[in-house]
């Protein structure tokens, strides 16, 4: 079964993989998964865990500006997406531990790449925005509609 672009809604392959996924269908499953990959907050969460597991405070650390309740949700999400795997210890007071699944893995380290590319080439980034912000700062009409035209 494929998801449909058109029909707005998008089944479930079966376990087996058979089925295809389409990102770009309302409905799909994986458009709710690469969202809580790509996000500012999971897409930090996974690549902090990337070299070991940590516990909740360590993460929170590591991930600078994640407030406790967006870092709960997030880690939530990404354990249900089968990404991160949390391990509470039968310990007084309690112990919690989060490390990457074997998929974890495999899409942490797409982030970094991507990471990695976005940090290389941050010179490009600040040069197209200082000469966007510059075209901006001289142009005295009002703000463009949709598209920016």
């Amino acid at each position: 079964m494929e998801c449909e672009r058109t029909a707005g809604s998008c089944p479930q392959a079966d376990a087996a993989g058979d089925g295809a996924f389409d990102v770009f269908a309302r409905a799909c499953p994986s458009r709710a998964t690469l969202e809580h990959v790509t996000g500012k907050w999971g897409s930090l969460t996974l690549t902090a865990l990337h070299e070991s597991g940590c516990r909740f405070n360590e993460l929170r650390r590591r991930v600078d500006g994640v407030s406790e309740k967006m870092l709960s949700q997030t880690l939530h999400a990404l354990e249900r997406d089968g990404l991160v795997h949390r391990e509470a210890q039968p310990v007084n007071p309690p112990r919690v531990d989060y490390r990457l699944t074997p998929l974890g893995h495999a899409v942490a380290e797409r982030l970094l790449s991507l990471i990695g590319l976005v940090e290389e080439r941050m010179p490009e980034v600040l040069s197209a925005r200082e000469a966007y912000d510059g075209r901006r700062a001289g142009n005295t009409e009002a703000p463009a509609g949709r598209g920016g035209r």
